[in-house]
């Protein structure tokens, strides 16, 4: 079984227990919850489209919650004595995917 959901303003392509990135959840390290946006289901016998989204429930859990890789930059204007220099750090949550209902 197959479903494409919508989080965080992404959709991914998931499946049971697939495990993948995606931004802060606002959930607990460790919380089990439902994904409500759900845009496309198939099973072995039929493919289902919502429009926008469907009534199945896709529950997820917080595996941890991790950095992404540092980003630098620099901004310079020359002749004029003015450089920045500044970095960041994106948090992400590591999600996988406990079960599929339709």
């Amino acid at each position: 079984m197959l479903a494409i959901i919508e989080l965080g303003g992404r959709q991914y392509k998931v499946r049971k227990d697939d495990k993948f990135y995606t931004e802060l959840t606002g959930k607990a390290v460790g919380e089990e919850f439902e994904i409500p946006k759900v845009l496309l289901v198939r099973t072995e016998k039929e493919v289902q489209v919502g429009t926008p989204y469907l009534p199945v429930k896709v529950r997820a859990k917080v595996l941890a919650e991790v950095k992404g890789p540092k980003i630098r930059g620099f901004r310079y204007r020359a002749k004029t004595n003015y450089h920045r220099r500044w970095g960041h750090r994106q948090r992400y949550h590591y999600l996988q995917i406990t079960s599929i209902a339709v």
